[in-house]
């Protein structure tokens, strides 16, 4: 397939061009466009083609639900029912916004939509891009992250196109993701809420609208027999091509344990890299230190995660090591998703 690759600047929206992308997804075909979270693959949610097509270009397994994004409020209730007082205080909080609410799904929204699921998940972003895709696209896209599955998330549209060129009818590429990470996901469908993915919104932001909420256990376990309770979440997920390992404890102890074994790698001829915060970047001896920002500032740690593993591929990097986090905040999204990196291969020192 010959994929059209277009360049957009948010400053200056190509009306005419988005209007192009729009009938694309009338037409069964697939757009990858940026958000403010990640990039997204995105195709007509009420249509099971575009929906089996998302899945046959990521290589995703089909009972990993995609997200319905919607451009406005109004169009909620016909994707969604039994919709719940709290997600309209959540709404007028985080939408728009990096925040997925999970609802009943309306019977009309096909299942292969919805990984088979009688539930759906559903988005209203805050990236402008996004939102006029999303209305000229005729108001309901299903979108995933637009990178192949098991792949670190693409928050730059050069990563995008290494994915997905000759596989999509369209990229548009834009600038990078302000956020980096994907949405918070929460499940509304039971009396409590509960989050079955953290993200830049966290469980204290929605506690301060509702109340008492809950976390899934999966999120953070490492114990392969905890069943999580969305069938997405039980996947690898943003691997490295390298092999990466998550090192917690004292910080002088975690230095030390990550030097050791650097230069163990080294010695067998293999190319090392690791993830570590400001504080402690000068500190390392790998062949690639990439510094994700202060510790003191989750927001950056978890925005640039994503880039640097890709950018370890970019540098055949064999093995890497990364510092841990606090997991809570924002941090625990970041946790999150290093630890599915790793396929939960995390050492305490």
């Amino acid at each position: 397939m010959n994929t059209r690759l277009v360049n957009i600047d948010e400053k200056n929206i190509d009306i005419e061009l988005l209007k192009k992308a729009g009938r694309v997804l009338k037409e069964g075909g697939l757009v990858a466009f940026p958000t403010e979270t990640v990039y997204g693959l995105g195709g007509d949610a009420f249509n099971p083609d575009s929906s089996r097509k998302i899945y046959s270009a990521k290589g995703r397994p089909s009972d990993n639900p995609l997200i319905v994004h919607i451009s406005t409020m109004e169009d909620l209730p016909k994707v969604a029912k039994d919709i719940p007082e709290v997600a309209y205080r959540l709404a007028e909080r985080f939408w728009p916004g990096p925040l997925t609410m999970i609802f009943n799904k309306v019977d009309s929204l096909p299942k292969e939509t919805t990984g088979g699921l009688d539930t759906v998940a559903v988005r209203f972003p805050s990236d402008l891009v996004a939102q006029k895709l999303i209305e000229y696209g005729g108001g309901f896209v299903a979108a995933p992250s637009a990178n192949k599955s098991g792949r670190p998330s693409p928050t730059s549209g050069r990563y995008v196109i290494e994915d997905l060129d000759g596989e999509i009818e369209m990229i548009i590429s834009g600038s990078d993701s302000i956020i980096g990470l994907e949405s918070t996901i929460v499940d509304l469908t039971s009396d409590i809420p509960m989050i079955l993915r953290p993200g830049y919104i966290t469980k204290e932001d929605i506690a301060r609208v509702v109340g008492q909420v809950e976390v899934d256990v999966a999120i953070i376990s490492s114990d392969s027999k905890t069943a999580p309770k969305a069938p997405g979440m039980k996947y690898r997920h943003y691997a490295p091509k390298g092999d990466l390992t998550i090192v917690r404890g004292q910080t002088e102890a975690v230095i030390g344990y990550i030097n050791e074994n650097v230069r163990t790698q080294q010695s067998f001829g293999k190319r090392t890299g690791v993830i570590s915060t400001t504080e402690n970047a000068d500190k390392y001896f790998a062949d690639s230190i990439k510094d994700v920002g202060s510790a003191l500032d989750e927001a950056a740690i978890a925005r640039n995660l994503f880039r640097v593993l890709r950018e370890f591929d970019d540098e055949d990097i064999d093995v890497i090591y990364s510092e841990g986090f606090p997991e809570e905040g924002v941090s625990m999204a970041t946790m999150n998703r290093l630890l599915k990196a790793a396929g939960h291969k995390e050492i305490d020192v």
